[in-house]
């Protein structure tokens, strides 16, 4: 069994410069801790895997194809395999965990 604290992940995250932190990989899934400041652009491209998000902490919005919606702490956003997508007009500093399924 494998626990994750997710304020040691995030100072994981927060230690390696990167906005993405990758903490667990499996063959069917990865996590990962991303991390977006308040006016930061969201530098992504659509992915090879379906993925999910759960933000926790934060609020702004999301384009995901083309739709487009606020999010903010406990919301949950689906965006399938090669969907376009993308965070923008961050308010405070985004923090999402990412669940990647190849």
């Amino acid at each position: 069994m494998d626990i994750f604290h997710i304020t040691d992940v995030a100072e994981e995250r927060f230690l390696s410069g990167e906005r993405y932190y990758e903490f667990f990989s499996a063959d069917t899934m990865s996590l990962g801790l991303y991390s977006l400041r308040a006016g930061e652009a969201d530098p992504q491209q659509p992915h090879t895997e379906d993925e999910i998000y759960y933000v926790v902490g934060g609020e702004g919005r999301v384009m995901v194809g083309d739709e487009d919606s606020a999010v903010e702490a406990g919301d949950v956003v689906f965006v399938g395999a090669g969907i376009p997508h993308r965070f923008y007009a961050i308010a405070r500093t985004l923090t999402l965990l990412v669940v990647f399924a190849p």
